[in-house]
């Protein structure tokens, strides 16, 4: 049953390592919250984890709403940040990597690089903003990790870019903040936790397979981080911001799990 609960209940760091290498297709999240509810628990056993009355559809949200954010805290002290998802081989890198987003390959955003400024705010220091130029300068590592998609899919990818961490600490973030909230320029729009923000494998990435990255990928720049699943992970990121106050996200405001990884 655990591949239908991945937006409603926790799955541990080793659990998700252990089957990513397995079975990616145990992790799909049903499309529809109403069919999760019928499948997995029946309305007094929501109640009763939840501690709401399920009279209506409105108390049916409060109470999966109660339920996510439980699991996100759960995940969040299960979430070990010196814990590596799997590297793999170049050879074994996904070609064509597929295009995802909320809307059709057609209509991907198209960003002016001589014109794009990221835009830093928040519980920062420096709050300049940066070139694509600037960010190229800043030591690069690359990465060779897969991407899981909530749909049920995964691919391995290449990702080159500047560890977040590294950046986070040049522009003097407060490092014992909550969050990290990313607003791009497509309109996606979500947030992660610091410990996820530090996390070695975080990466800002500027580059995919070695090339400068395509914008069906998120040019000029995107948040690549193995350890959440495919839509934790904003492309064409035009700000950054360091917050105590959770700024939600497109998929998370609409009943995705927010920690969103393991």
């Amino acid at each position: 049953m655990l591949k239908n609960f991945s937006r409603h209940f926790v799955i541990s760091n080793d659990v998700v390592l252990k089957d990513v290498r397995k079975d990616i297709g145990r992790y799909v999240a049903d499309s529809s919250r109403r069919a999760f509810l019928q499948r997995s628990l029946t309305l007094g056993g929501l109640s009763l984890l939840s501690g709401c009355d399920i009279v209506d559809e409105n108390s049916v949200d409060t109470a999966l709403s109660t339920i996510s954010r439980f699991n996100d805290r759960v995940q969040g002290l299960l979430f070990n940040p010196s814990h590596l998802a799997p590297t793999y081989a170049d050879s074994m890198i996904t070609r064509p990597f597929p295009f995802n987003a909320f809307y059709g390959e057609d209509q991907v955003v198209v960003v002016d690089e001589a014109d794009y400024q990221l835009e830093v705010g928040g519980m920062v220091a420096d709050k300049r903003t940066w070139t694509v130029a600037e960010l190229r300068a800043m030591p690069q590592i690359d990465q060779v990790t897969r991407h899981i998609c909530v749909e049920g899919w995964s691919a391995i990818g290449k990702w080159g870019g500047v560890p977040f961490a590294n950046f986070l600490q040049r522009v003097g973030a407060d490092l014992s903040a909550s969050y990290i909230g990313f607003k791009c320029a497509d309109d996606y729009y979500t947030s992660i936790d610091m410990a996820t923000a530090l996390h070695p494998q975080t990466l800002l990435a500027l580059t995919y397979d070695g090339q400068t990255l395509p914008p069906k990928y998120g040019f000029p720049m995107k948040l690549r981080m193995p350890t959440k699943l495919g839509y934790k992970n904003p492309k064409h990121i035009k700000a950054i911001f360091v917050t105590n106050t959770n700024p939600g996200g497109y998929w998370e405001d609409q009943g995705y799990n927010w920690f969103g990884g393991s």
